[in-house]
């Protein structure tokens, strides 16, 4: 599995317009319908699933900028991801109290929980490098963040 595997050049949004978790969360579930990788019917349900477990189970704001909002639903054909970045950072009630910068939203089917939790791993990993993060949040434009995650990829399969 690869980052590209699960995020198009559609579902990538260069400046998040949300200021509030919430609303960051809506923006990212309704790039994915805008894409075509969720039924338009499904982005309000799906939105308010992943808000519901933000609130019940506990912040997916995971520290060092960056939060990996999820849900897995039904009738939901595929893992599909979108990414969006904030210049201004946005409150997700991270673990070192810090804004979030960096925000990868994860949809799966509910009947495929190892896809989720491999999709959840590769994400991970690449948060955790510090260069990628920091690439990441300096990107401006839907081709470059394309072209990094793209380049993430290469770089993970010779790694």
């Amino acid at each position: 599995m690869k980052l590209l595997d699960l995020i198009q050049p559609a579902a990538i949004v260069p400046e998040l317009a949300a200021t509030e978790r919430n609303a960051a969360i809506r923006e990212l579930v309704q790039a994915l319908a805008d894409a075509k990788l969720l039924r338009t019917e499904q982005a309000e349900p799906v939105a308010r699933s992943i808000i519901t477990r933000e609130r019940t189970r506990g912040t997916t704001g995971f520290g060092k900028g960056v939060a990996v909002p999820h849900a897995k639903v039904e009738d939901q054909a595929q893992i599909v991801a979108a990414v969006g970045r904030s210049t201004a950072g946005i409150d997700f009630s991270s673990l070192d109290g810090q804004p979030v910068h960096i925000v990868f939203l994860i949809v799966s089917p509910q009947d495929r929980p190892e896809e989720h939790l491999r999709a959840m791993d590769l994400i991970f990993r690449h948060l955790q490098q510090e260069k990628f993060r920091k690439f990441l949040r300096q990107l401006d434009d839907r081709d470059k963040i394309y072209d990094l995650l793209k380049e993430a990829d290469e770089k993970a399969l010779v790694a």
